[in-house]
């Protein structure tokens, strides 16, 4: 009998279930969990109940929310520093590994997970954060828990999941000059709305993303929930390989040869059935920026602001409310609107590539706008520091600060005033995301640079000519 084909999802989903109700909800095993200063919700309810953590080896915590950009001074809000040290406590009473402040690998979970080799093919990583889903590019199963299920994790290593439909992607052509994976992310969000893959985990596929690098497929999976997906996974390869070989938590030696054998088997089989695909052309994806308090509202910078009428009826009221609070008019080029400030960092865009590009654009050119520069981790910061990329943000006039979500979502006190508008490298453009009245501007790294320079939102490919 010839064996039953199946996707990268159903491959991953069966090496993970205990077992499955008659409800069909599975009981699946973690692999990695991964923790931070919000999980002391669950780490309480342990403690009502006189439990310990299941498997300390396997949970790993990290200072990132919360974290104080600006380490010298130390002189953040209490309640911050409460959090932080509650976190310690935790990770300490149940020797949990804790990356903490002081720690040289110190950063964003979903950057340092990748660096320290924590993230492998093949492993389910859970963490109490939405966008878990970064670990994906590595052909893990991962996504993001709430507080109970933290508990349970926490408790038993295990979760209770209902199995999502599968959604397959496939990005085919070529990229086009001064385009990036946020570009594709926001892209393909735009395109199919943030419903598009509700209820999917979706893969990517096709020949753009095959020649992604890791950073560019982690920004891509990373923005998967953005557009309703539970989660986002792209088969693992060389590029994989490459990536993961001599970290510190990655097989060695005999083992290594052995493990990439069994990667490569982790990819949906040729003739596969998905419950849902979606080709895109990458020839007609370009910088785009949001323009509204949803990462669906997001549309090639060329592009002008809809008006109510543009849309759906059921999104038209979505439209109006956008734009007022936006203080965008209908018909408004996007290119040309006034940024108050820029912002580049997160877990999305905060890796050393993504530094990279954006010092691309600034070299030699100052800021007319402040803004601030938060690499993912200690170990990126030291690594842009020792390419001389820090130099090139200070010289354009920017702030370059310490590791930590900082300013994507405002928990550390790096915030957005109200009314001010900011260009931002960060994966949510929700009302008060930033800060109570915060107007945000998604886009990729590069982008955010050329907003800094003409203090408004700007084509980068103006910018990059002549640069490549």
């Amino acid at each position: 009998m010839k064996p039953i084909s199946q996707t990268m999802l159903d491959k991953l989903w069966a090496a993970h279930e205990v077992l499955r109700r008659n409800d069909g909800v599975s009981l699946l095993w973690i692999d990695r969990h991964l923790v931070h200063e919000g999980s002391h919700h669950a780490f309480a309810k342990l403690k009502e109940r006189g439990l310990s953590v299941c498997e300390p080896d396997l949970t790993f915590a990290f200072v990132d929310h919360y974290a104080p950009t600006r380490r010298s001074s130390q002189t953040c809000d209490p309640q911050i520093l409460g959090m932080i040290q509650t976190l310690r406590q935790n990770a300490h009473d149940h020797g949990v590994r804790l990356y903490d402040l002081d720690d040289p690998r110190q950063g964003i979970a979903h950057v340092v997970g990748p660096e320290e080799g924590l993230t492998l093919p093949g492993l389910l990583i859970n963490c109490g954060d939405s966008h878990t889903s970064t670990h994906g590019a590595f052909g893990a199963l991962a996504f993001g828990i709430g507080a109970t299920e933290v508990a349970h994790v926490l408790a038993t290593q295990t979760i209770w999941q209902r199995k999502p439909k599968s959604m397959r992607i496939r990005v085919e052509g070529a990229l086009g000059f001064g385009v990036s994976a946020k570009d594709i992310a926001l892209g393909w969000i735009g395109k199919l709305g943030t419903d598009g893959a509700q209820g999917h985990a979706v893969e990517y596929a096709g020949a753009v993303i095959r020649g992604l690098s890791m950073e560019g497929r982690m920004t891509l999976c990373n923005m998967s929930i953005e557009g309703g997906a539970r989660f986002g996974i792209i088969a693992p390869d060389e590029t994989t390989f490459a990536y993961i070989k001599d970290r510190p938590f990655a097989p060695k030696a005999e083992a290594w040869e052995q493990v990439c054998a069994d990667w490569r088997a982790l990819c949906s089989d040729k003739d596969a059935q998905f419950d849902r695909e979606v080709v895109l052309d990458a020839s007609e994806i370009a910088p785009t920026v949001t323009w509204g308090t949803s990462p669906e509202q997001a549309l090639p910078i060329t592009a002008a602001v809809p008006a109510a009428d543009d849309v759906t009826p059921a999104k038209r009221e979505a439209v109006r409310d956008a734009l007022e609070y936006m203080g965008l008019k209908a018909g408004h080029k996007l290119e040309g609107t006034a940024v108050d400030q820029v912002f580049i960092g997160s877990c999305t865009n905060g890796r050393i590539e993504d530094l990279r590009e954006a010092a691309h654009v600034l070299k030699g050119r100052k800021a007319k706008i402040p803004g601030q520069v938060s690499p993912g981790s200690a170990k990126v910061k030291a690594q842009a520091e020792a390419e001389g990329l820090d130099q090139i943000f200070k010289a354009a006039g920017l702030d370059w600060v310490a590791s930590g979500c900082s300013m994507c979502v405002g928990m550390n006190g790096d915030l957005v005033e109200k009314g001010q508008r900011c260009a931002s490298s960060t994966n949510r453009n929700f009302k008060g995301r930033q800060g109570r009245g915060a107007r945000t501007h998604l886009m990729s790294p590069a982008m955010v640079a050329a907003a800094s320079v003409t203090g408004m939102l700007t084509d980068v490919r103006r910018l990059l000519e002549g640069r490549q």
